[in-house]
């Protein structure tokens, strides 16, 4: 039995981790956090999607941890650093799915890393890894002639744009290409641009409504059109992989993983 620590357990993503976590007859949640002025503290964590569970929302991190397996983190860049240097010093493994950090803190959770085992992915779903691992082999396969696209879609409450999955998506096709993604990267398009440059990997995202999560790779040849696409329609698919991830860190010291050494897609 696995002692899971859910942060950020009264958001979208918390309702579905604390859920997951509860139909786990492998997993045990051990303790639900929120931030310090959080209207929910105090309150059962069972609650906010059924029935009581027994465990009440808190803002204490060092108590929460304490004889935990793994904390879960999908919440905000600035939070995730409070929380990987409290796992740093207790000790305990995290999972984080949160996106937008910027290259100074993902250097943080990669010094982090030595200490703890990480499991550190914009993306947890399974079908969006195997999406990775589909792009990289068309974009070997499609390597001339083929202008290739990122198009993602997500809910209005989204802060980061493109996405940590698009831009994972965009780095796929760049290292099976040898290009560099911060050089042939464009993020949006206005006026009189002029004509697309071939090894440019253009960008363009959508905000709108309750949308979970839909991202298209589009590889547009002469004459023909090659889309990968995966649709998210509910969160649970995030929950149940950010979990899957937490069960594969279990045994581990130290390190630095994704979501495809979670999958052994390597």
């Amino acid at each position: 039995m696995l002692n899971i620590v859910i942060a950020g357990s009264s958001g979208r993503m918390g309702h579905a981790l604390l859920e997951a976590t509860q139909a786990d007859a492998d997993l045990k949640l051990h303790a639900a956090l929120e931030r310090a002025d959080s209207p929910h503290l105090g309150r059962d964590a069972g609650e906010l999607f059924g029935p009581a569970c027994g465990v009440k929302i808190s803002a204490d991190v060092a108590t929460a941890l304490r004889g935990a397996h793994a904390l879960v983190d999908f919440t905000r860049p600035e939070a995730s650093m409070d929380y990987l240097a409290a796992c740093r010093k207790a000790g305990t493994g995290m999972v984080i799915g949160t996106t937008g950090f910027n290259a100074a803190q993902k250097q943080t959770i990669a010094d982090a890393a030595r200490d703890i085992p990480v499991v550190f992915a914009p993306n947890m779903s399974v079908g969006v890894n195997l999406l990775i691992n589909l792009v990289q082999s068309a974009a070997k396969v499609l390597a001339e002639g083929y202008d290739i696209e990122i198009i993602e879609a997500h809910h209005r409450h989204k802060v980061d744009a493109p996405s940590g999955t698009a831009l994972r998506l965009g780095e796929a096709a760049a290292t099976a290409l040898g290009r560099d993604l911060a050089q042939c990267a464009v993020y949006g398009r206005e006026g009189n641009t002029g004509e697309r440059p071939a090894t440019q990997i253009g960008f363009a995202t959508v905000r709108g409504g309750d949308v979970v999560g839909d991202h298209t790779v589009l590889f547009a040849g002469i004459g023909e059109r090659v889309e990968l696409t995966h649709k998210a329609s509910s969160r649970a698919t995030f929950a149940l992989g950010a979990l899957r991830a937490a069960k594969f860190i279990a045994d581990k010291k130290s390190g630095l993983y994704d979501m495809q050494d979670v999958l052994g897609l390597r």
